[in-house]
């Protein structure tokens, strides 16, 4: 798979094309991406996905405050994994935020080569958006670009969008996020020092900071992990919160008690797939109530990732 620039050019009638933020990549996206490389077999051409920089809410909206599912990074990563033929990354900018769906739709035929777009079943673009499917394909026949549009995604979970998936993080359920996006939720940081009340109660635990703060956080609380240290992948169970019982104060973090694992990890980088909730954060009556939860939280977060790891073999 090739990666494109906004500066590159492709020949006239050479591409099949789909377009769209794909925070997420979920299942809808994967269906959609492999609609696209079908078309493009079919029609003789190559397959290429355009995506931006940057939400278009973060420029059209500054104060919304969106919160995303991926780093541009790991999105781009999951993008190569459906394997189009090429990959656009756009910026988003005002200018392009005012360009018409008709001007934009020539500009992916002149510059791209975009013989055909593929259109998500719920997706438009241009600043005139939203229009009915016909006129899109209307605008495109002015320009010689042919709109067509992608089945939905019609699996377990449906319907799927990055709305959807980040409500069920935000809320906590990150088993049903895993269903719609096809794999964990991540979170990607580091080691950095916190309070040191974990050693002392006997569940030592890593403080993960460093996270993208554009980032959906699940919901305070406690959940089964898998940890990815060094190289390894091991299991743990991560607290998401400002840790009541231990009177730390109110600022937030994530701590992660890693399973079966003793080791000076401070400064190295550490990513933890969200897979199970295990309970809401509450404050319990003393140290020692604390450690009696923490040893049910272990329990069960011990046997939700056995049954994930079996069926992930």
């Amino acid at each position: 798979m090739q990666r494109l620039s906004d500066t590159d050019c492709r020949p006239l009638g050479t591409r099949v094309a789909t377009i769209g933020m794909f925070d997420g990549v979920h299942r809808g996206h994967a269906t959609l991406i492999a609609a696209l490389r079908e078309r493009a077999l079919h029609e003789g051409r190559r397959s290429l996905v355009i995506t931006f920089d940057r939400h278009p809410q973060q420029v059209l909206n500054p104060s919304s405050g969106v919160r995303l599912l991926q780093t541009l990074d790991d999105r781009l990563s999951c993008l190569e994994e459906l394997s189009p033929d090429e990959l656009l990354l756009l910026n988003f900018t005002p200018a392009l935020a005012a360009t018409g769906s008709r001007e934009f739709m020539q500009l992916l035929h002149d510059r791209y080569g975009v013989a055909t777009l593929v259109v998500g079943y719920n997706h438009r673009f241009g600043h005139d958006q939203p229009l009915p499917l016909s006129e899109y394909a209307a605008l495109g026949g002015e320009v010689g670009v042919t709109v067509v549009n992608a089945p939905e995604y019609l699996g377990e979970y449906a319907p799927v969008s990055s709305t959807i998936v980040r409500g069920l993080i935000a809320a906590g359920k990150v088993a049903d996020a895993l269903h719609c996006m096809g794999r964990p939720y991540r979170l990607a940081g580091r080691v950095v020092h916190g309070f040191h009340n974990g050693r002392g109660i006997g569940f030592p635990t890593a403080n993960v900071g460093g996270i993208d703060p554009a980032l959906v956080l699940p919901h305070n609380g406690a959940y089964a992990v898998m940890v990815h240290l060094d190289g390894h992948e091991l299991q743990g169970m991560v607290n998401v919160g400002t840790r009541p019982t231990l009177d730390n104060g109110t600022q937030l973090s994530i701590e992660v008690n890693i399973f079966d694992f003793d080791g000076d990890i401070y400064g190295h980088p550490i990513a933890l797939d969200f897979i199970g909730f295990l309970r809401l954060e509450f404050k319990l009556g003393s140290v020692d109530e604390l450690r009696q939860q923490l040893t049910r939280d272990r329990d069960k977060s011990r046997e939700i990732l056995k049954q994930w790891t079996m069926n992930n073999v």
